[in-house]
């Protein structure tokens, strides 16, 4: 795991803490789309699988969730969002996350949908 008092992985300039920490922790529930895709990168970036199982719609939710050890998260870049507000029900969020594998810089490009049920946001899946 990561000290919350670094900085958060999602690059939002808090501390881990203060941000994703306490959506991952269980303290609170992220607020908007867009703070959950944060959350669930840093999920990525930490290891914290038991997080993004708990953060991904149980329709489309896979059996296992196996993250690669070699594979370092080493940033995050929001292309934009739409809808995913506080009083809304659908949003989505287009990014993409950049990390290092084998000695090799990669970066993932995904535009997500998410979908909030009983006050939650769920990461649904990936448009084409």
């Amino acid at each position: 795991m990561i000290a919350s008092t670094s900085p958060c992985p999602c690059l939002s300039g808090d501390t881990y803490g203060s941000c994703c920490g306490r959506f991952h922790s269980g303290e609170t529930e992220a607020p908007t789309a867009e703070r959950l895709m944060r959350s669930r990168y840093s999920a990525f970036a930490v290891g914290a699988t038991d997080y993004l199982r708990r953060t991904w719609h149980p329709s489309t939710r896979p059996d296992r969730l196996d993250l690669d050890p070699d594979q370092r998260w080493t940033g995050l870049d929001i292309l934009g969002c739409m809808g995913g507000g506080l009083f809304e029900a659908e949003g989505t969020v287009e990014f993409v996350a950049h990390y290092v594998h084998a000695g090799q810089r990669d970066s993932l490009r995904e535009h997500s949908r998410f979908v909030r049920e009983d006050g939650r946001w769920l990461y649904l899946d990936a448009i084409d």
